[in-house]
């Protein structure tokens, strides 16, 4: 699918995700008067949790990297990751992914492809929290909406079980798993060469999946994991008191927990509208309509924009400091999709 297609199907995506979350013109008018009352206090409390959540966040990568040879610094990787994370949040159908893989990848010690695959692993671990939480918090959840709350956590889980099964089985078969994810895709039928070049991918991304092999680099990364989620919780919690919302900590567990699973989906620019309509979704399971169409939309509007700020700010910090212009990581993010998608010349 040509980029501008996928842009333009982003575009709109955005506009039926901001429709959801501000459906009505005096939603608008209730968001302003929910951000007048707004408690600065609890927004400067949220900037330690942020550090704690950022930190974790770039550490620990390097024991998903270190099975595969490669060997980071942690002031580059910590730079590294937050232009990363900047790229995320600021490129649209998840473009950002490849920027971390492609700052790290070394020729001759480490492919962009196996970065990639490391990538995966995180992200596949993530989604497996993010998950297993909202399953035990929606399967028992009581409401209006608690029907589709249980569906969605079913879904979640379904997924990322998936999902995590294909990592196990591509690390204890790796030749295996790329014959047969090739053999889905038909290629070898309709387009043979194409089919060598995607499996010539594909087995490098699962080379990345060797990280699963070394438990306790795994294991390092597991625990990292859940600070950097407990971390972001807290966060949540902590700038729902802003807003004087009857948020439990369960509550503000829940609403990350959902917008997390959202925005796995491929992305908004910015997250704008995506971030938004899920907050809101799962603000609908806690608090009641009046008070999430006024404070409770303001609160993830600051969220969003907390979070926001945060991640830009570090990642042009990332970027002066490893002398990376963001034109570059644009036009790289472009080149590895553009060479992911046609099956070939990933590896460094």
């Amino acid at each position: 699918m040509k980029l501008a297609l996928k842009l333009a199907l982003t575009l709109a995506f955005m506009a039926l995700c901001l429709w959801l979350a501000f459906p009505r013109r005096e939603d608008y008018a209730k968001l302003a008067q929910g951000l007048a009352t707004i408690d600065w206090t609890y927004v400067w409390l949220f900037v330690p949790t942020a550090a704690v959540m950022h930190v974790f966040r770039a550490w620990r990568w390097e024991y998903l990297l270190r099975p595969l040879g490669a060997h980071v610094p942690f002031w580059r990787l910590f730079n590294v990751s937050s232009v990363g994370f900047m790229a995320i949040l600021a490129l649209p159908v998840r473009l950002g992914e490849f920027v971390r893989p492609y700052l790290v990848a070394e020729k001759g010690k480490l492919s962009m492809s196996a970065a990639l695959g490391s990538v995966a692993v995180e992200r596949t671990v993530d989604g497996l929290l993010v998950s297993l939480y909202l399953f035990v918090s929606f399967l028992f959840l009581q409401g209006p909406h608690a029907a589709e709350a249980r569906a969605v956590a079913w879904a979640a889980l379904g997924l990322f079980a998936a999902a995590t099964a294909y990592l196990v089985i591509g690390v204890l078969w790796p030749e295996g798993t790329v014959r047969w994810t090739v053999r889905l895709t038909l290629l070898p039928r309709l387009a043979p060469r194409f089919a060598d070049r995607v499996a010539a991918v594909c087995r490098g991304v699962i080379l990345g999946f060797r990280s699963l092999r070394h438990l306790r680099h795994f294991l390092v990364f597991l625990a990292m994991s859940v600070v950097y989620w407990v971390a972001n919780g807290l966060g949540m919690w902590v700038l729902a008191r802003g807003f004087a919302l009857d948020l439990s900590l369960d509550g503000a567990f829940a609403v990350m927990s959902v917008v997390a699973a959202a925005i796995t989906l491929p992305n908004t620019p910015g997250l704008v509208g995506q971030f938004h309509a899920a907050g809101k979704f799962s603000l609908l399971l806690h608090l009641p309509a009046a008070t999430v169409e006024g404070p409770g939309m303001a609160y993830i509007v600051t969220v969003h924009a907390a979070q926001a700020i945060w991640y830009i700010g570090l990642g042009l910090i990332g970027m002066v400091l490893t002398s990376v212009p963001f034109a570059r990581v644009v036009r790289a993010s472009k080149a590895a999709a553009a060479e992911a998608d046609a099956g070939g010349g990933v590896a460094s």
